[in-house]
């Protein structure tokens, strides 16, 4: 029997990435979608294996799961780590605050609590706010784009970097709005185990193949056809 793509992922509402697993229901989103036709490429049933942010390299590193594909921008520190696919999405990173705020610019955040996840792209570029509180959300729960959320409804912080693919379903959100948009044009990439030359390799190519093809762009455009596809 051919062996399971096992890829580890948050579970957790993030359209229009990803939404929550739930029983009997398959995972739906640009990321599954592109998920699934790298494994369809490599002729492996797709599995999701969902653990917190935080032990995503431990995953990789016990070979719990073959790859990450979850969000993961390719930065030299993450490198260090791990290995990368080529890119399968381009990002920029926005700021998201309570409607009322009167927040448009970086220099509108001095003295405000700017949230990010810790050592994620995003708190890189929270800390180049001069003046702002950076507040680091760990990757130990199961939702940490949830809490971040939760604790910006509430009041507990001020404002959120995250890319800009996550804020889009917010638009609608009476709660929320989009204070500005950074071109900061983050990779994200499939993590692979520095160990497993040969699954990077494998799921590298596959990737390239749904590229050159098309079908990574016609998944991108069901998803996001508001962003513009990264790979023309």
């Amino acid at each position: 029997m051919t062996p399971p793509l096992r890829l580890a992922c948050i579970n957790a509402d993030a359209p229009p990435l990803f939404d929550r697993a739930e029983p009997g229901r398959p995972r739906t989103g640009y990321e599954p979608d592109a998920a699934a036709l790298v494994a369809a490429e490599l002729g492996r049933p797709l599995e999701w294996v969902y653990v917190p942010w935080a032990q995503f390299v431990p995953a990789l590193d016990a070979h719990a799961v073959d790859a990450v594909w979850c969000g993961q921008g390719i930065t030299e520190a993450r490198r260090e780590r791990v290995g990368f696919t080529r890119p399968y999405a381009v990002f920029n990173e926005s700021v998201l605050v309570r409607r009322a705020a009167a927040v448009t610019c970086p220099e509108d955040l001095r003295g405000l609590r700017v949230a990010a996840i810790a050592g994620s792209t995003n708190m890189a570029l929270a800390e180049t706010f001069d003046g702002a509180v950076t507040v680091p959300f760990g990757g130990d729960g199961e939702d940490v784009f949830g809490d971040m959320l939760a604790a910006l409804r509430s009041g507990r912080v001020d404002a959120v970097v995250d890319d800009d693919v996550v804020f889009v379903p917010l638009d609608a959100d009476p709660a929320f709005s989009v204070a500005f948009t950074v071109p900061t044009g983050n990779r994200w990439g499939v993590a692979v185990a520095k160990d497993r030359p040969e699954t990077l390799q494998a799921i590298d190519s596959a990737l390239a193949a749904v590229v050159s093809d098309g079908r990574l762009r016609k998944a991108w455009q069901s998803w996001m056809p508001n962003l513009p596809y990264p790979f023309a």
